[in-house]
C-alpha cells in the first residue's frame, strides 16, 4: 500500500559479476516489501562488475533504509541513488501495433515524430524500436493504442551519471 509521500526513485548498484548476485538483490527488496517498477543488470567495462539499475516506489525514510541495507550486501560494491538533475535515464520500447491501411502512414509519422525506428513490418503490423524517458516511452504508447497496440515490451531504466563523474572504476 503507498501513501501520499511515496516518490518514485532510481538506483545504480555496482555489484561482484556472479551467480547468485541479482537473487540476493531482488530478495532484500521482497523482505523489505518494496515492489521493484524496473530492474536491468548487465557487464560493465569492468568483467569482474556487473551494473544494476533498480526504480522502486516508497517514501524517502523507507528508501533511505533500503540503500543503507543494500550497501551492507556482501557482493555489492556500491550503490548511488540517481537523481534526475544529474543523470542519463533511458529505456527501451520495442511495440508492436496494428497497422493496416491508412493508419500505417500514420504510424510510421508518429515512429518518425518520436525519433524511433521501424524494425520489423508485416502487413498486419509494425514493429517500433524506441529509446528515450520513460515519459517519451509513456506518450508515445498513449498516442498510438487507438489504432491497437498487439504487444510491447520494455527494459526499465538504464541509469549513468552526467559529467565525468564515475560510479566505478577508472574513468
Amino acid at each position: 500500500m503507498s501513501n501520499d509521500n511515496d516518490q518514485q526513485f532510481a538506483v545504480s548498484i555496482i555489484v561482484s559479476n556472479q551467480s547468485g548476485t541479482l537473487t540476493r538483490i531482488s530478495s532484500l527488496f521482497s523482505q523489505r516489501n518494496f515492489n521493484i517498477d524496473s530492474f536491468t543488470c548487465g557487464v560493465t567495462n569492468i568483467p569482474e562488475v556487473s551494473r544494476m539499475t533498480i526504480t522502486a516506489t516508497g517514501d524517502a525514510n523507507k528508501k533511505d533504509q533500503l540503500l543503507k541495507q543494500i550497501s551492507k550486501l556482501y557482493d555489492v560494491k556500491k550503490v548511488e541513488l540517481m537523481t534526475s538533475e544529474n543523470t542519463i535515464l533511458r529505456e527501451l520500447l520495442i511495440a508492436k501495433i496494428n497497422a493496416t491501411g491508412e493508419s500505417l502512414q500514420t504510424i510510421l509519422d508518429a515512429a518518425n515524430v518520436f525519433r524511433s525506428k521501424v524494425v520489423d513490418m508485416s502487413p498486419e503490423s509494425v514493429c517500433i524500436e524506441m529509446t528515450g524517458e520513460s515519459s517519451k516511452l509513456n506518450a508515445f504508447l498513449t498516442y498510438i493504442a487507438p489504432y491497437g497496440i498487439l504487444e510491447y515490451c520494455r527494459t526499465g531504466l538504464i541509469a549513468v551519471e552526467r559529467g565525468s563523474k564515475c560510479l566505478y572504476g577508472v574513468k
